[in-house]
């Protein structure tokens, strides 16, 4: 969900829309984009409105408007409106100060806890726009590191304006771009192209994935979509322009995106007591950022070093800030009565429900990953193996980052029936967050031969293959699960996707697949 800087451009000398008629229009923009126009800004939606009319076809606004009400528009005609309601205002190493806290204090900490482990590191650019912002993190992680063998690095960058995304793959940029930039930071990261732009280098580039992502509307954090188990999320500048219940959804699903004790870095102006009560507030010299605290995760599946205490695995809070910031919800403590007292005697125990899927899909739902895993792996000693239940386990222990105790239960439930394609489909996507491709890849084939018709099979070997520059490849899978897409609902939820529906996922494949736009 793009909100970049300031909406909209000048005037438009036809732009005259009545208020009455804009106010159904922002109604209409904030239920399917999640947009938020309020009254005070209704001249914003009017500018970009007269704009989009221009491109569907449309002399007067106002008819665009009462067409945009009367029948549900395309994929690709909303596409055009959200490029125009959105406009995309970033530069690299923009907000230098919370960029400083990353480059400084975060990243160190965890590269100090995964190295001589499992190594991997996971950001992601949420609204991401034109790239800026993502290819800054991509080159400052790669500044940390200086040498990149041997870790799995994520650094996932999504949007809602295709336009953006299409620019942000090109990954050219005019000099505008580089306002807030050092000397020397083009000629080290870029390479000049003929017309006097900037091209990011390969090997930058290929450190992010773009990738296309409502805030509002879509299903997050997904094994599907590679939203899950994230380090640190930037999500700067999106915040403001969602109304208060939009705003508090997509934080819910931001915290639940994030591994205990990972981060969330949004803009000065968005920062807010009130919005990100389930955070620990961390207070640097000229930032503030927001940590997820909780229990913190077990020793194998961060990168520990053997024997490496689980304290400083992934540390709750930078050096210098307190470690025992309590959670969001922390549980009630229950005093034991006194024998033979009167409470003991008049209330017997409550008998103890036994633990069932619907409990355990509904902690799930509720981002209670943690409480998830702890109860299914009993359901599944006292009844016969659910091959749903073997799924709800590997992704609640993926969502955690605990990757090998994800495969294993994925392993265990291919044992239990080794045709069940869902089995090799979460353990390829399981393979892919650790970063092993080879074997992923052979996982994600082999659903497909048990089920040709896989959809997220067929998008995640296309994710793969175009992540490796295989465009041809990418190209026949993301042609294969559009044409599967096609003959469902928009509405159908597709299988092991956490609820991600046909039509959103068609989007994604859109986005995707348009041609390149040019800086």
């Amino acid at each position: 969900m793009t909100r970049r800087g300031h909406p909209m451009g000048a005037e438009h000398p036809c732009g005259g829309v009545e208020d009455a008629l804009l106010e159904r229009v922002s109604a209409f923009v904030a239920e399917t984009m999640g947009l938020h126009f309020p009254r005070e800004r209704l001249r914003d939606l009017q500018r970009g409105l007269v704009s989009a009319s221009e491109e569907l076809g449309f002399q007067d606004p106002a008819a665009c408007a009462d067409w945009l009400l009367s029948r549900p528009p395309t994929r690709k005609q909303l596409q055009v409106l959200a490029g125009h309601l959105t406009v995309g205002e970033t530069y690299f190493l923009r907000d230098r100060a919370t960029l400083d806290v990353f480059a400084d204090r975060l990243l160190p900490d965890l590269i100090r806890a995964r190295r001589g482990g499992a190594q991997r590191l996971r950001i992601w650019s949420a609204a991401c726009c034109s790239g800026e912002e993502a290819y800054s993190l991509a080159i400052l992680v790669r500044e940390a590191l200086l040498d990149t063998t041997g870790w799995h690095i994520t650094i996932l960058a999504t949007d809602i304006n295709a336009g953006f995304l299409r620019k942000a793959i090109a990954g050219t940029y005019r000099e505008w771009s580089f306002r807030g930039t050092p000397p020397g930071f083009k000629q080290r990261y870029f390479k000049r192209t003929v017309d006097g732009r900037y091209a990011i280098l390969p090997e930058i580039r290929r450190m992010v994935t773009f990738e296309h992502l409502n805030l509002v509307e879509d299903v997050y954090p997904s094994l599907a979509t590679d939203s899950n188990a994230m380090d640190v999320i930037f999500c700067r500048n999106a915040l403001m322009y969602f109304s208060p219940a939009q705003a508090r959804k997509v934080i819910g699903n931001l915290h639940h995106a994030l591994i205990e004790g990972g981060w969330l870095a949004v803009s000065p102006s968005e920062a807010s007591q009130a919005l990100f009560t389930q955070f620990a507030t961390r207070n640097f010299p000229a930032a503030i950022l927001y940590q997820k605290s909780g229990t913190r995760p077990r020793v194998g599946d961060t990168g520990a070093a053997a024997g490496q205490p689980t304290s400083s695995v992934y540390p709750p809070a930078v050096s210098g800030f307190p470690a025992g910031a309590p959670a969001a919800h922390p549980p009630s403590t229950i005093m034991a009565p006194r024998p033979g007292s009167a409470t003991l005697a008049m209330q017997p125990s409550a008998p103890v429900r036994p633990p069932s899927y619907k409990m355990a899909a509904s902690l799930y739902e509720r981002g209670l990953y943690g409480e998830a895993a702890d109860l299914l792996p009993e359901l599944l000693e006292q009844h016969a193996p659910r091959m749903e239940t073997y799924s709800l386990l590997a992704r609640a222990l993926a969502n955690q980052g605990r990757l090998t105790e994800a495969l294993t239960w994925c392993d265990r439930w291919i044992a239990a029936d080794k045709v069940d394609a869902s089995g090799h489909y979460v353990r390829g996507v399981v393979l892919l967050e650790q970063g092993v491709q080879d074997a992923a890849r052979r996982a994600l084939q082999r659903a497909l031969y048990l089920e040709p018709e896989f959809v997220l099979a067929h998008f995640a070997l296309g994710s793969l293959a175009r992540s490796r520059g295989r465009d041809e490849e990418a190209r026949k899978h993301f042609a294969n699960a559009r044409h599967l897409l096609e003959g469902l609902q928009p509405h159908d939820i597709l299988p092991e996707s956490d609820g991600l529906t046909a039509g959103r996922l068609t989007e994604t494949i859109t986005a995707l697949t348009l041609p390149r736009a040019r800086a």
